[in-house]
């Protein structure tokens, strides 16, 4: 079984920067996933630390001084043995790491502010080579609706389109079904071993055999409801459209439309009855400017190139050039930020405005907040002070 973060031959994988041993290479990808399991690490902070510091080994290194400067205790890192064991289940898994900055990540993904620094896959990696869409909806579906999501995504995977959904019941089941035979990407709320919900615990194997399988969650983890929005944004983000077929309001649906939505993706719905509460989400959707999409050309209308180039990190190289932000701030910088934060969100763009700090300087102590554990960071580039 090959290497879950060692280096392929086939190049999907990890290269090591040139000459480097592939001794150098795994423990750069150890030092990479401690740093991602770090309790107030999340993907914002860990692209800054890469940016500033050049490697995850001199990010963890630095971790416990900044989070002192943010106010708080230095959080507890992962220990190598517990990455490795981690790493161990991934393999027995049969799956293995793709990390952002590197080749093999999703390149539309990678063009996402906060997207997951580690994903883990199992299956036919080249589906995320091939124009993808995300299809979404009701997990109460109406068998009509069911009938016309399989349709639709059987018809895309013809024009070479691969269907990426979420494995929940009802639309999401009936998008995989459609494309399983021509490509299709399940994203996991939780761990890539864990089948959610059981019943699709058959279509889940079938997907790793002949499609793919992503998750963001270590092995093991069970899916909570903090989960799923986190998935959904995945699906947004991988994807050049997202498909919304019923969808109640404030449904799951409409959060993956609307993380679609902030990423430039093009957000398309299925019109519905006005009578019936599933449509209503999408016909919401509708008035509010996505494209009402009734078949597969109407889709394949609406799709647009995406730039991959306006990425967080360089892909393929491992180099993260030359850091976006400075060595330190001052202690009145610090104070300057501060005092504009709360239990509100607020952007990020209106405490650089308010505080009259330069945005890297913002963006500093922003980090270090965040290792102490006393920042939240929020969709659409909101934060707030934890309580």
């Amino acid at each position: 079984m090959p290497d879950a973060i060692d280096d392929d031959v086939d190049g999907s994988g990890f290269p090591a920067r040139p000459g480097a041993s592939a001794k150098a290479v795994r423990e750069d990808r150890i030092a990479r996933l401690r740093l991602i399991r770090t309790p107030t690490v999340g993907p914002v902070t860990y692209a800054q630390l890469l940016l500033r510091f050049g490697s995850a080994a001199a990010a963890l290194d630095a971790v416990p001084d900044l989070a002192r400067r943010g106010g708080g205790k230095p959080p507890i890192v992962p220990s190598p043995a517990v990455i490795e064991t981690e790493v161990a289940a991934v393999e027995a898994a049969g799956a293995r790491y793709l990390f952002a900055g590197l080749p093999g990540y999703p390149a539309l993904l990678a063009t996402v502010t906060g997207a997951p620094p580690a994903l883990i896959v199992r299956g036919r990696r080249a589906m995320l080579e091939r124009p993808i869409v995300g299809m979404v909806g009701a997990r109460n579906a109406s068998a009509s609706a069911c009938r016309f999501a399989r349709g639709l995504a059987a018809g895309l995977g013809e024009r070479g389109v691969v269907v990426a959904s979420g494995l929940a019941r009802g639309i999401d089941t009936a998008a995989h079904q459609g494309s399983i035979e021509t490509g299709t990407i399940g994203v996991i709320a939780g761990g890539i071993d864990i089948a959610y919900p059981p019943e699709n615990a058959d279509l889940q194997e079938q997907i790793a055999d002949k499609g793919l399988l992503v998750a963001e969650q270590p092995p093991g983890t069970e899916p909570r409801a903090r989960h799923f929005p986190y998935r959904n944004r995945i699906i947004a983000g991988m994807a050049q459209a997202v498909i919304v077929i019923e969808a109640a309001p404030q449904s799951g649906s409409l959060i993956t439309a609307r993380y679609a939505g902030d990423y430039g993706r093009e957000v398309l719905a299925v019109p519905g009855s006005p009578l019936d509460q599933r449509a209503q989400g999408c016909n919401q959707l509708i008035r509010d400017g996505a494209t009402l999409i009734q078949t597969v050309d109407d889709v394949i209308e609406a799709l647009r190139p995406i730039d991959p180039r306006a990425t967080l990190f360089e892909p393929g190289t491992g180099d993260y050039g030359t850091p976006r932000i400075p060595a330190d701030a001052a202690d009145s910088d610090r104070r300057a930020v501060t005092d504009l934060l709360g239990p509100s969100l607020v952007p990020v763009d209106e405490i650089v405005r308010l505080s009259g700090r330069p945005p890297s300087i913002v963006q500093t102590v922003l980090l270090e907040l965040e290792l102490a554990g006393r920042l939240e960071r929020h969709a659409g580039g909101q934060v707030s002070l934890g309580l």
